[in-house]
């Protein structure tokens, strides 16, 4: 994963120096924001990967922040940092709209780690009608498909398999579940129809490259990855 724009409201002085330290040390540029009210207007004013926002600070309760960004669709992934750790505090948190909740006290490599685990997240979604994984992108309304800047010729049924490869990218996706939903089979057909067109998908996706396109799990299914 390259470098990250990240904003980081936080009123703790000490932890702040800390994250921003690791932040530099692995290339992620972190815009810092002492107090809410700088952090809003930020965050309202600029794009960002990821957001990361204390809940306790002076001026202004965090998920405050949280409400008013997602109210004006600010739909940039959210973090928010907090000592109040009980259960109904995290849900609390997700309810406001955060996208993950981390108790205090924690270590900044965590932080840092649930950043990275949510900007993957958000680049699955869907970008002007693109799904994109990695070297990989799935062109909705044509519905196309794209390994880096070459494109990838599939028959209609390959092209569904691959969009839901693409809706479920770095998860294991079994035979159960590629019968149910692209061949809209509530039953096992006892036939190799999965493992025939896994391996015409396989073939296109990864003929003229070095690296592998489909990992096969044995005895469990298939996972799609991300290519160089």
């Amino acid at each position: 994963m390259g470098s990250l724009k990240l904003l980081y409201v936080e009123d703790d002085r000490m932890a702040a120096a800390s994250v921003l330290a690791l932040g530099a040390e692995n290339g992620h540029n972190i815009i810092w924001e002492e107090r809410g009210e700088g952090g809003l207007h930020r965050a309202a004013a600029e794009p960002f990967d990821v957001i990361i926002v204390d809940r306790m600070l002076p001026d202004m309760d965090g998920l405050e922040i949280v409400a008013r960004l997602r109210s004006a669709a600010v739909e940039t992934p959210i973090l928010v940092l907090s000592a109040l750790s009980r259960f109904d505090n995290r849900v609390e948190g997700l309810e406001a709209g955060a996208d993950d909740y981390l108790a205090k006290p924690y270590e900044a490599a965590e932080l840092l780690a649930r950043v990275r685990a949510l900007h993957r997240r958000s680049s699955k979604r869907l970008h002007g009608q693109v799904l994109i994984h990695g070297e990989f992108e799935c062109h909705l309304k044509p519905r196309t498909a794209f390994r880096g800047s070459t494109h990838i010729p599939l028959s209609p049924k390959e092209y569904d398999m691959f969009h839901f490869f693409m809706d479920n990218a770095g998860e294991v996706v079994t035979r159960e579940m590629l019968l149910r939903d692209v061949w809209n089979l509530s039953f096992d057909p006892q036939t190799n129809v999965v493992d025939v067109n896994i391996g015409r998908l396989r073939r296109k996706l990864e003929d003229g490259f070095s690296s592998p396109a489909l990992e096969t799990i044995w005895g469990t299914g298939f996972r799609l990855l991300k290519g160089d």
